[in-house]
């Protein structure tokens, strides 16, 4: 067990859960080596999830508290979290799925209220957990099991709708960038607003399988190493190349959303008080004057 792993995750979860080869282990650890450099307590980060690969890996293997949501809904548990306890630091760290297909929705509005919370998208570029089918993440053209012809559709970067939602940090990384990884994670969780990052991993089990004929990891890492560069290991250019790194950095710029809530809460129960001391007041007046007469 390496030490990050024994500081901070429950030793009934380690092992990881992941299959033989899968990237989640291993971005797990990024994840905790950006917490432990930035000398968070765990007492003070809660870990959030939904379901399928990244949610089964995730859940419950945190030290401390963490919430498993349904399908798609682990922002809108992360919304009611983060408005009852501000203070917190939250890392939400889901699937394609719950990010990309049936989440959109909740993805798209936490970005748009600029909430405070980091979200870790952890792709493997398909629903694996159910048997490798595609997804919106889903390269074009590539075989998987429900599009045994090639992805018919075009492919969908999450990070594109998070920046034009209003998310105010978007970063995109892989499987095959640990340094670069752990600096975006750290400035993510820095940011007091809506943080996203992207970063895709390889499945040997289903995409590996299905798409790339092959479910040796180190096969499966070196194609996704090379979509990174955008460069096969004979010079030659890869059919598309992943734009990894900063996408749109304005942390800190708006204000948070639990804290728009906070300060109008404050001044309407501060607008009820006056009011209830003027009225007191009036009353006060009226009956003193009823007793002149």
């Amino acid at each position: 067990m390496n030490k990050l792993a024994a500081k901070y995750l429950r030793p009934s979860q380690i092992p990881t859960k992941a299959c033989h080869g899968c990237g989640l282990g291993m971005i797990e650890n990024w994840l905790l080596q950006a917490i432990d450099e930035l000398g968070f307590k765990q007492e003070n980060v809660i870990f959030g999830t939904g379901i399928g690969c990244v949610g089964r890996q995730t859940f419950a293997t945190w030290g401390g508290d963490n919430f498993g949501a349904t399908h798609g809904r682990a922002l809108a548990v992360a919304t009611g979290l983060k408005l009852a306890q501000p203070d917190k630091k939250y890392l939400i760290v889901v699937g394609d799925g719950d990010a990309a297909s049936i989440g959109t929705s909740h993805l798209i509005h936490a970005a748009r209220r600029n909430l405070g919370v980091t979200v870790i998208c952890e792709d493997n570029m398909g629903y694996e957990s159910t048997g490798g089918q595609f997804s919106p993440t889903t390269p074009a053209n590539y075989v998987t099991n429900s599009s045994p012809y090639g992805m018919a559709e075009p492919g969908f970067d999450p990070c594109d709708v998070v920046k034009a939602a209003g998310a105010t940090f978007v970063a995109e990384t892989t499987a095959t960038q640990w340094h670069q990884t752990v600096k975006i994670v750290k400035k993510a969780l820095q940011n007091d607003g809506f943080s996203f990052v992207h970063v895709r991993f390889p499945c040997n089990e289903n995409f590996g399988a299905y798409a790339l004929g092959t479910r040796d990891t180190l096969k499966n890492l070196e194609w996704i190493y090379e979509h990174t560069q955008g460069r096969k290991p004979d010079g030659s250019e890869t059919d598309f190349t992943w734009e990894t790194g900063i996408k749109h950095d304005v942390s800190n710029s708006r204000p948070e959303f639990s804290k728009i809530m906070r300060d109008m809460n404050a001044r309407v129960q501060a607008d009820m008080a006056a009011k209830a001391a003027a009225a007191a007041g009036d009353d006060k007046t009226r009956d003193d004057g009823h007793g002149t007469h």
